[in-house]
């Protein structure tokens, strides 16, 4: 565990009115406590999970990789600002030589996966693997734009975390099929057996939500609370639905 608690200081936000500071959940939850490797965000679009998973891993010194937003209509001077209103507690963890792993003086070991730029992620790793094959190794031994989308997303997922480290991932599911959301389910058992590491994964999927023993989180509910898998809106309606239909 590398994360035990995350602290939302909503009292201190600047605004009421502007995105994220105008997220309900974001505003009426004071903490979330960590007790398990992984842990899920659940809610409805818009519900803040995503935004609450980037302040996390910037207040933990992890690398957000994005392009940069050119449009007007992006230009909100609040939008990256909720970092400066999230305490995350660190586990009390010394550094060791085998993982580099650093915890507890702000910043962890880890990264951020997004779904909706992993295409430019992987045009970017192919055209560093071009000049440096042995690159390719990172990431699944072939050029990630050669297999579809979703064969791109397990192949790299698979390969990013063989490294200790706080793994941080929205909507990883976005392109993947059911077998390979089963396949990636697999992965993390492998994971969380194997030691050292911990994911906070934002997600729509009720396969993923079905992992063993994993914490999750539902933004629906105000404040923020922890749910059974069963409690999940997601599991609901996917049981209404194969049931009527």
């Amino acid at each position: 565990m590398y994360i035990s608690k995350v602290e939302i200081h909503s009292r201190l936000y600047p605004t009421c009115c502007c995105y994220p500071f105008n997220v309900p959940a974001l505003r009426q939850t004071a903490e979330l406590t960590f007790r398990r490797p992984v842990a899920f965000f659940v809610g409805e679009n818009g519900s803040g999970k995503s935004t609450l998973l980037e302040a996390i891993a910037r207040r933990c010194g992890i690398h957000l990789w994005d392009k940069p937003k050119r449009h007007l209509s992006h230009q909100n001077p609040y939008e990256a600002k909720l970092v400066d209103y999230v305490t995350v507690m660190m586990t009390e963890t010394k550094t060791t030589a085998d993982s580099g792993t650093v915890r507890g003086n702000g910043r962890v070991v880890g990264s951020l996966f997004r779904a909706e730029t992993f295409r430019d992620l992987a045009d970017f790793l192919d055209d560093v693997a071009l000049c440096d094959p042995g690159r390719l190794e990172y990431h699944g031994g072939q050029l990630l734009n050669t297999l579809s989308h979703g064969q791109a997303i397990l192949s790299y997922l698979s390969h990013r975390y063989r490294t200790q480290g706080l793994f941080l991932l929205d909507e990883p599911e976005a392109a993947l099929s059911p077998v390979s959301q089963l396949r990636f389910l697999e992965l993390l058992h492998r994971l969380e057996s194997n030691g050292g590491v911990q994911f906070v994964i934002a997600t729509h999927s009720p396969i993923l939500l079905s992992y063993p023993g994993a914490q999750i989180f539902d933004f629906d509910t105000i404040p923020i609370t922890e749910v059974a898998y069963e409690e999940t809106s997601h599991y609901r309606i996917y049981k209404q639905f194969f049931t009527q239909y």
